[in-house]
């Protein structure tokens, strides 16, 4: 095990991570997106991005384009490389707000969160497309961990953490069963060249219905390049 240095709320770590990476001729098989923050007061990143939408979803956005190339190099028509990302149940009940992504007209956690959500699924689709398109070795998947006793809850209020800390043994996952998913992910022969999927609990299911808005999917896409500063990977791809 090697441990690098990348903090995902900052474009610029991102980009010296993926040098370090590089510089030691790796493959890489499996990669998961997992970082994240919840129900955060309204704060922005060091790039000047909200920072649920900029953690959450963007700097994994940034990191997964980045390392397309290692991946589709790594990837074989016998075993595809797996990109894996964990999304939550909450982006059920996102909204996309494309015209103000950054939640700078009226601000709320609970709101940003889940947006942050929606989004890692709609990129998700779309990556997929476009590695299907490319012919790539490579698969992207979006995973559901379920309610996990974790300290993502350290922003909720205080009666809700009295509620978890009574009631976590009964209702949460513990984080190991929390990764179950994850793991199945990345590293199942049933998911061998399966990709585009929304699964919880190991198996597959289905994510909201807007998820699956091809249109909504593209144009958050070449946003989220024009954001983080990166060609339109559509057009790289195809």
């Amino acid at each position: 095990v090697e441990f690098l240095y990348c903090d995902l709320a900052s474009m610029k770590s991102i980009r010296q991570f993926v040098q370090q990476f590089r510089a030691k001729n790796c493959p890489l098989h499996v990669l998961v997106n997992n970082a994240g923050v919840m129900l955060v007061p309204e704060r922005k990143t060091e790039d000047g991005f909200e920072e649920h939408f900029g953690l959450n979803y963007l700097g994994h956005f940034l990191l997964t384009n980045l390392l397309l190339d290692t991946l589709k190099q790594s990837g074989t028509h016998r075993h595809n490389a797996r990109i894996v990302t964990v999304s939550s149940a909450t982006h059920y009940v996102g909204k996309l707000h494309l015209n103000d992504l950054q939640s700078r007209c009226s601000y709320s956690p609970h709101g940003a969160y889940a947006q942050s959500k929606l989004a890692l699924v709609l990129f998700t689709y779309r990556l997929q497309h476009l590695l299907t398109a490319n012919g790539s070795h490579v698969t992207a998947n979006v995973v559901d961990p379920g309610v996990v006793n974790t300290e993502l809850y350290q922003h909720v209020f205080w009666v809700v953490k009295v509620v978890k800390w009574m009631t976590a043994w009964l209702f949460f996952k513990t984080p190991e069963e929390g990764a179950s998913t994850t793991i199945y992910a990345a590293v199942s022969p049933e998911l061998e060249g399966a990709g585009g999927c929304y699964l919880y609990n190991e198996e597959r299911t289905k994510s909201a219905d807007v998820a699956y808005d091809e249109e909504l999917q593209r144009m958050l896409w070449t946003e989220s390049c024009r954001m983080v500063g990166i060609s339109d990977e559509a057009n790289r791809l195809l």
